[in-house]
């Protein structure tokens, strides 16, 4: 019986190492300076991102937080066939930027590089950076207005063109969330810094 207890036990420490990173959400996600004080890589990663995109901080935190809740892994949930059977996810968005399979690709293909990855928090928050220069450079949505740049980043740049979210009330609601606290976020990170 003992040798099967020190099996396990080192199959669990084994399986424990094997881990690619920890990718829950931080504590209190209302509050910035929380969020980059237990997560200071976030914060490294959001500024390395602003200083060269020129996309804010509490911009791109707003964005990830509506996205994926700060979890490094997240997917979209599952469809199913009459109501039990599952066919797939509902997208190939995955990661701290949900970013979609091809967009991904793009941005590996560019800038990103192919070691770049959904679920490294500087690679997503450079992700960001880049597909919101973009947005700037090929719509004319001011880098600084989240709202826009929000529902640009849902909807696809082309999407955003031909208006698709103006029959979304839903999206537009959202939009105007991830703006209320992009500036929230900006408010406390600036109160964060004279502490």
């Amino acid at each position: 019986m003992s040798k099967f207890f020190r099996a396990m036990t080192f199959f669990l420490l084994l399986s424990g190492c094997a881990a690619t990173g920890n990718f829950s959400a931080p504590r209190n996600l209302d509050n910035a300076c929380s969020i980059v004080s237990e997560r200071p890589e976030y914060l490294r990663a959001f500024r390395a991102a602003e200083r060269k995109y020129g996309v804010p901080v509490p911009s791109m935190m707003a964005i990830i937080y509506q996205e994926s809740k700060f979890i490094g892994n997240n997917r979209t949930p599952y469809r199913y066939a009459l109501g039990v059977l599952p066919v797939g996810r509902q997208s190939s968005a995955f990661g701290y930027s949900q970013a979609l399979d091809g967009t991904w690709k793009e941005y590996q293909d560019g800038p990103g590089g192919r070691r770049a990855r959904r679920d490294n928090i500087r690679d997503a928050a450079d992700f960001m950076g880049w597909y919101m220069m973009q947005t700037t450079e090929q719509t004319g949505v001011p880098i600084y207005d989240t709202r826009n740049q929000y529902l640009a980043y849902h909807d696809g740049r082309a999407g955003f063109m031909r208006g698709t979210w103006r029959s979304k009330s839903w999206l537009i609601r959202i939009a105007g969330e991830v703006e209320a606290r992009a500036v929230m976020y900006d408010q406390q990170l600036r109160s964060c810094r004279k502490r």
